[in-house]
């Protein structure tokens, strides 16, 4: 008869790789394609990446510099944000015009309004917000 041998059953915590300036940068430049499917101005996109206008202006024109830690934050929650609105919308326009619409769960505001409050807690309150609509992470 074999005997049973003992088997971790530790979990590892989980700890996400830091996320690369490769990556950020990638990010950086979807992002910049759904700020054009959402018709934002350059401010209002400005104010969402927390940097100076003239500063974005350079960046959508040649390419993004270092991305900082808040930086590659903003950038994941906007992504999240786009991904749970295709989730949550068949089609793609529908979620896209969402961001404009006023909603009672943000006290009439747009989810846009709720985000321009410039801090990175803005977007995360709209991404938490459709995480939760979704049934999902």
């Amino acid at each position: 008869m074999l005997a049973l041998q003992p088997v971790d059953t530790a979990v590892p915590a989980f700890r996400p790789e830091p996320i690369t300036q490769n990556e950020a940068a990638a990010m950086f430049r979807a992002v910049l394609g759904l700020f054009g499917r959402w018709e934002l101005t350059d401010e209002q996109a400005a104010t969402l990446l927390d940097m100076p206008l003239r500063s974005y202006r350079r960046w959508k024109a040649e390419g993004p510099g270092r991305i900082s830690r808040d930086g590659c934050a903003r950038l994941s929650n906007l992504m999240g944000i786009h991904k749970a609105l295709r989730l949550i919308f068949s089609e793609a326009p529908r979620g896209y015009a969402w961001i404009k619409a006023a909603n009672e769960a943000f006290g009439g505001a747009s989810a846009l309004e709720v985000m321009l409050g410039g801090e990175l807690t803005d977007i995360m309150r709209v991404r938490r917000y459709l995480d939760a609509e979704r049934g999902g992470w």
